[in-house]
């Protein structure tokens, strides 16, 4: 089956063009100064991994909970329109959302895979761009372990508009601080924290397997573009700091509603409208999109982005508080994770190793 043939809404076309202007940067110093940055780079390069053999994709998934995901995640969970539906349309919605979900981290990660190349050509330094060829590995092992994944549930989605939205306005900046800022702080860091939903809930050892090891490569590219915008940011003018804090909140904005699933709802024939307004005001929702920015808000204050216009925007959006989380802390704790995963593994391949003898 062609994967075109999974989509549930038709997308707009079997390919998307986004127009860009920036220039391609060749640094003649080819400087070793950086320590921070090759240190990131020798670490890129000694963890590369292959989807195809650190996963096992001979696990089946349960067609009715594919992501072992639990009811309470469901957006409309609780409402009049869920405790109206019966069992079999608790199943197709929760199929639908998972496909869904999924699909947008796959769009995502294609989206991650062009800008990081964009990056290479971009910036100036060649310590960044050795670092920058190596994510670019890493997203597209990404979009193959997340395609595998879809495939394996059996229905996909479109990209959805916010993420359509933000992509575009980040590819079509010619200045490369604000790829670094759209991709590896605003996409790279709300991934990471919806990444950590599935991988911490899942009840599916291939789902959780496929989230804790991206997420251990998401960590070092939200690393980089932390120490490079973190050195940048200090030498640029109040009004280009406003500048930056200003698309900051809106990106912030845009990401949020990603999350909002209208095309699940109009593919099956809710009221898209009435879905939204109840998931925007539950309670689990805002608390599981206000935990989506757990680690974008501390890294927005670390490079410097912290004045007014960002503070009030967080405050608004109810996400100020995340400013004390401790992101090298977490990114410790999703290295560890996925060890245990390959332990896992690697424990019950003993075991039948054992029980064929």
């Amino acid at each position: 089956m062609a994967f075109s043939d999974l989509y549930q809404l038709t997308p707009s076309g079997p390919t998307w063009s986004v127009a860009q202007e920036f220039e391609t940067v060749f640094d003649f110093e080819y400087s070793d100064d950086r320590d921070d940055l090759l240190s990131l780079y020798a670490k890129g390069k000694k963890m590369q991994w292959d989807a195809a053999e650190r996963i096992d994709w001979s696990q089946d998934l349960d067609w009715e909970n594919p992501q072992g995901m639990p009811e309470q995640t469901i957006g409309i969970f609780g409402s009049p329109m869920w405790e109206k539906m019966s069992k079999q349309e608790r199943i197709e919605l929760r199929r639908n959302m998972q496909a869904w979900s999924v699909s947008q981290f796959l769009h995502g990660e294609q989206g991650a895979l062009i800008c990081s190349a964009k990056i290479v050509q971009q910036v100036p330094d060649l310590e960044a761009k050795f670092y920058a060829s190596t994510q670019t590995i890493d997203e597209a092992r990404h979009v193959e372990a997340y395609k595998r994944l879809i495939e394996k549930i059996g229905m996909s989605y479109p990209i959805t508009g916010p993420l359509a939205t933000l992509l575009e306005q980040v590819l079509e900046d010619k200045r490369w601080d604000m790829t670094y800022l759209g991709m590896q702080v605003v996409i790279e860091g709300l991934a990471l924290a919806a990444f950590a939903g599935i991988r911490d809930m899942s009840t599916s050892p291939l789902a959780g397997a496929v989230n804790a090891y991206v997420m251990q490569d998401e960590a070092r590219h939200v690393a980089f573009g932390r120490l490079t915008l973190r050195e940048y940011y200090p030498h640029l003018t109040a009004a280009e700091r406003k500048e930056r804090e200003e698309f900051l909140v809106e990106a912030c904005y845009h990401m949020r509603d990603r999350f909002q699933s209208r095309e699940v709802y109009e593919n099956l024939g809710f009221d898209v409208g009435e879905c939204v307004a109840w998931a925007d005001e539950s309670e689990g929702a805002r608390n599981f999109r206000n935990h989506l920015f757990n680690r974008i808000v501390p890294i927005v204050a670390d490079i410097g982005l912290w004045g007014e216009t960002v503070q009030r925007g967080y405050a608004q959006m109810g996400v100020l508080d995340y400013v004390n989380v401790d992101v090298d802390a977490l990114q410790a704790n999703d290295e560890k994770i996925a060890q245990d995963f390959d332990a896992r593994r690697r424990n019950i391949e003993e075991v039948a190793a054992v029980a064929a003898e």
